[in-house]
């Protein structure tokens, strides 16, 4: 009787577990690089902007409780907060909140309010976005170097630098740029410029 050949134990079946393991290996190695450049452009993204929800009126009418606002976070790397400008920031009497104001003042600008009026270097400012004329009073008051005067829209209903002072550099987050929620009030943040002289931005 013939015996049986011995069956192959090192042919096609051995050779195809080192091709499944490659394989498995790979994709494995693709899921993590995703991953990881999510991660990255996640992380790249959170570092230059950043979304902010309006809480309350203190903006109102220009910014409504409730909107959602894109936030330039590095724009103020390369340049100075100026007047006019809307800005989130954290609160510098809780830094567990942020708040959304108006930069009235800059460093070496002196502000005043009496009459209804906010004053800049001397002068009224033209503010047509206010709700109502403003019912306090400030005296002169000169922004010192790293410190800004801030504002919000609806004066009366406000809680910023006429009620804690000055708003310290390091404390603001960035330039309100985009509503883009709800659709209804899609746009750009409407910044204001002051026919005012104002102090140079190095000061």
């Amino acid at each position: 009787m013939l015996e049986s050949l011995p069956t192959n134990t090192t042919g096609k079946g051995e050779q195809a577990r080192p091709a499944a393991t490659t394989k498995q290996k790979s994709a494995i190695r693709e899921l993590i690089e995703t991953i990881l450049l999510t991660a990255v452009v996640f992380f790249a993204i959170r570092l230059f902007l950043q979304n902010y929800q309006v809480e309350g009126h203190s903006m109102d009418p220009t910014m409504h409780n409730g909107e959602f606002v894109v936030v330039l976070k590095a724009v103020y790397w390369f340049q100075h907060p100026q007047t006019g400008d809307i800005i989130v920031l954290q609160d510098p009497q809780d830094p567990s909140r942020d708040f959304i104001k108006r930069v009235i003042g800059v460093p070496g600008d002196t502000v005043a309010v009496h009459g209804g009026k906010v004053y800049l270097n001397g002068k009224p400012l033209n503010e047509p976005y206010i709700l109502q004329p403003p019912l306090y009073t400030v005296p002169p008051t000169k922004v010192p170097p790293g410190k800004y005067w801030v504002l919000g829209d609806n004066r009366n209903d406000s809680n910023d630098s006429h009620i804690w002072g000055f708003l310290p550099q390091n404390e603001i987050i960035g330039k309100a740029w985009l509503v883009y929620w709800p659709p209804s009030r899609w746009g750009l943040v409407p910044h204001a410029r002051y026919d005012v002289p104002t102090a140079p931005p190095s000061q």
